[in-house]
């Protein structure tokens, strides 16, 4: 495990890119929804680049913090942290005024019978942090749900295309950014929309819920015959770069990887490296949820960690013990419920 340790931190390492781009921006750094998938590697990256850029920065993450454990290593990694609920106004309201937001909350499992706060989460707690922060600029995290399903051969749906967000997540992470343009309208607060699919890291993600499955014998289910998919460490290196594009109106950045990827090519190749048979179900659509980044690699360049590295450390990981989040995708879903 240590060697698998090693790895992974040395992939999460800063680019020369980003510290040359934190000396470009001014002021603190703020997460707010620290305690998430993302976030405590995004703070951690963030601390990172910092430190090797030797400049003077605090990085302060918000959250819940349900799991005591994530606070202290954060604390322990240098970083601030506050135990608050957005959606409690005082809570909000003492938040420290930071010239840097990264807004990572929002909710989108269970939101099946869960619409109410669902929404109020992805759209209307957006608006009242706009308002605390009106003198800040915002990158806030968004999703590719947002977009309709587009043919697997038209290079994923880009900028331009026109939302359709297929289910109330889709819907309220609509909802998130459009109140996040009205108040960058309003207010003139430089914004960017960060519309990320999928994130992969060693514990979570599209490529270790397939990985598992090949090893487990599970049928994996074609209908959703491909997606896109970024290691997180490139997701959040870009993600603190884009504090330099925020502009008013509102940016848009779609987030991913370079590939179509086929979930049954994925799994073909997962079969070889275990060697293991996948079982397969049902046909592929022609269709997809799927991101053109074009304009992302072209602002950022192409991610560093490759498909194929991202397949072989997730190989490693699982026969090496690593640790797991349940944390699945639902990257399969094409009716929109999560």
């Amino acid at each position: 495990m240590t060697d698998l340790q090693a790895l992974e931190q040395e992939l999460i390492k800063p680019s020369a890119t980003l510290i040359a781009d934190l000396y470009e921006i001014d002021g603190d750094i703020i997460i707010l929804g620290v305690g998430g998938k993302m976030g405590p590697s995004l703070a951690r990256l963030a601390k990172a680049a910092i430190n090797q850029a030797g400049i003077q920065k605090r990085v302060i993450g918000v959250s819940r913090f349900s799991d005591k454990q994530v606070q202290g290593e954060l604390e322990a990694d240098g970083i601030e942290t506050i135990s608050a609920d957005l959606l409690n106004e005082a809570d909000l309201a003492a938040l420290p005024d930071v010239a840097n937001v990264l807004y990572l909350a929002g909710t989108k499992f269970g939101t099946t019978g869960k619409e109410a706060f669902t929404w109020a989460m992805n759209a209307y707690l957006p608006g009242r942090v706009a308002e605390k922060y009106k003198n800040s600029r915002i990158v806030a995290f968004s999703t590719g749900n947002v977009y309709p399903f587009t043919s697997v051969t038209s290079g994923g749906a880009t900028e331009n295309t026109s939302p359709e967000p297929i289910g109330e997540y889709g819907q309220s992470c609509l909802g998130r950014e459009r109140v996040f343009q009205y108040f960058s309208e309003t207010y003139s607060i430089p914004t960017l929309i960060y519309r990320l699919n999928y994130a992969i890291d060693l514990r979570y993600g599209v490529l270790l819920e397939i990985a598992k499955s090949v090893i487990a014998g599970k049928p994996i289910d074609l209908k959703m015959g491909n997606v896109n998919v970024i290691w997180q460490g490139d997701a959040n290196e870009i993600a603190i770069r884009s504090l330099r594009h925020c502009s008013t109106p509102a940016k848009l950045l779609n987030v991913t990887g370079p590939e179509t990827v086929s979930i049954q090519w994925v799994a073909e190749q997962f079969g070889r490296l275990l060697d293991k048979t996948p079982v397969f179900v049902n046909e592929p659509h022609p269709t997809a949820l799927l991101s053109n980044a074009s304009e992302a690699h072209r602002l950022f360049g192409y991610p560093r960690v490759t498909l194929r590295q991202m397949m072989e450390l997730t190989v490693a990981w699982l026969q090496g013990g690593g640790k797991l989040l349940s944390k699945p995708t639902h990257f399969q879903e094409r009716n929109g419920k999560f």
